[in-house]
């Protein structure tokens, strides 16, 4: 804990409530199972105790060095949640107790986001195992927060294999009285061609597919169900295993950074695809990544948009080269060896067009830019961020100096406790604090950060996301006063 000042002092010095945008609840899975027997039956959950007991740490510890080098298996958390204060981890396993605890961590209200069936059950091959066990967790969920809705309101996990799974599981969630949903993303889809050729390196030859661009379906059926039912699809977005994030024995290696890149990865796939053009209301969460790189992605989505628009691209046009003037160039400067290929040259630097279809050229065609600001509208409304508390990296969201166009790109506060990066849960409110104590945001930044971005951002598609909660007037004055731009 910060050694300046109590989550409790804190909170009592706000002119405005603490809302915790990302918190995590550690399901009890044998209890959580209890419930997929009876929606799916003995078998199918026997099936997926299977899998689950062959997964992450249990397969790594059972194999060899030697094992774990031929197969290259992930280097994964080992230990991954609190142990050395007890109450705490229990207050990660039972909603009650931490709703009781809420004055002691500074917090008003918080969204929970669940752990085990996030990491697991959205993921699996199996697609009766998978809805199955998505649907028996979020009814455990459901029961387990019962009586807690006027400070804790839990999130649902979301199938996204296809829209149609996707869309039933989020009808049926709003039924059982959920507001908010994690939606599984980064797919694992086999390579068509591989999986033609030999099926059984399908399960390794795979393409992740983000949900935007170049999916193989159309997921704007499911956009269109979270505006109908008032529902902000988030992300938990992971991309440890991926790539270069794949050490066999090191996990800081592959966990520094992967939520970021993992939503980085969805975020500009959305919005390429031309998804908040055609969903304007829209409201899209990333979390655990921080906020850096989205400033960094905004950035770079206009820097990109000037130099390849369908004018500027002009500039590149292989067929614009004076061929005849760059023949005199080369021989003038270039060596004997560049000399005596002149021959090569055109072939070499591609004169003339690679496509017969110039449309194809411009990228930025599914979000019908036409000037720069117009990213700037299609980005900075519909996006949010969940950032780590301690988080220096915080403040660059709230930089209108740095940020193109004077943007403030919306940050949310968020706790992520119950997990091995919070040591203590009454820490976090004060470390989220320290940018405000060490003079890098403000606060009426801070104000932003924990209060009024979440309270715009959840009642813009349900404005009664707040009845009935402990913020509820808190949330009204601040719209109310703000235009609905609090």
């Amino acid at each position: 804990m910060s050694a300046r000042q109590s989550a409790e002092t804190i909170h009592a010095s706000l002119s405005h409530p603490v809302i915790d945008s990302d918190g995590h609840w550690i399901e009890f899975e044998p209890a959580a199972i209890d419930y997929l027997h009876e929606i799916a039956g003995d078998s199918v959950a026997k099936r997926y105790s299977k899998i689950a007991n062959q997964f992450g740490n249990k397969k790594f510890a059972s194999l060899s060095r030697r094992e774990r080098r031929d197969r290259r298996m992930l280097q994964p958390a080992w230990w991954g949640v609190p142990t050395k204060n007890t109450r705490d981890r229990a207050t990660a396993m039972l909603p009650k107790l931490l709703y009781e605890r809420m004055d002691e961590l500074g917090l008003d209200f918080a969204v929970m986001y669940p752990t085990g069936g996030a990491l697991f059950a959205p993921f699996l091959r199996d697609e009766e195992i998978r809805r199955a066990a998505c649907r028996a967790f979020n009814t455990y969920t459901a029961d387990q927060f019962k009586g807690l809705e006027d400070r804790l309101t839990p999130a649902a996990v979301i199938p996204m294999f296809t829209p149609e799974e996707a869309v039933e599981e989020l009808e049926f969630v709003k039924s059982r009285g959920f507001k908010a949903a994690m939606l599984s993303s980064l797919i694992r889809r086999p390579v068509p061609a591989v999986a033609k050729k030999a099926p059984e390196a399908s399960r390794y030859a795979i393409w992740h597919d983000t949900l935007g661009i170049d999916s193989e379906h159309d997921y704007d059926p499911v956009w269109a169900k979270c505006v109908e039912l008032g529902i902000p699809p988030s992300f938990h977005s992971a991309s440890s295993g991926i790539g270069m994030r794949a050490s066999i024995s090191n996990f800081v290696y592959n966990h520094i950074g992967h939520f970021a890149q993992a939503s980085e990865a969805v975020c500009k796939s959305i919005f390429m695809n031309g998804v908040t053009r055609r969903f304007p209301k829209l409201r899209f969460i990333f979390l655990e990544g921080g906020v850096g790189w989205a400033c960094g992605l905004y950035s770079d989505l206009i820097g990109h948009w000037k130099i390849r628009n369908p004018k500027a691209l002009d500039n590149v046009n292989p067929a614009n080269l004076n061929q005849e003037l760059l023949v005199d160039l080369f021989r003038k400067y270039g060596s004997q060896s560049v000399v005596t290929k002149l021959d090569q040259l055109a072939e070499k630097i591609n004169l003339g067009l690679l496509t017969d279809q110039p449309e194809q050229l411009d990228d930025f065609a599914p979000c019908k830019i036409e000037r720069a600001e117009d990213i700037r509208d299609l980005f900075v409304p519909n996006f949010y961020f969940g950032c780590e508390a301690d988080d220096p990296m915080n403040a660059w969201a709230f930089n209108k100096k740095v940020n193109p166009f004077g943007a403030k790109i919306n940050a949310l506060f968020g706790s992520d406790i119950g997990h091995f990066d919070v040591p203590d849960m009454a820490g976090v409110l004060p470390e989220a604090y320290e940018n405000v104590e060490d003079e890098v945001m403000t606060e009426d930044n801070f104000r932003d950060f924990v209060f009024a971005n979440p309270a715009r951002l959840f009642t813009a598609l349900n404005p009664d996301f707040f009845k009935g909660t402990a913020v509820e007037s808190q949330v009204k004055v601040a719209l109310a006063e703000n235009g609905a731009n609090a």
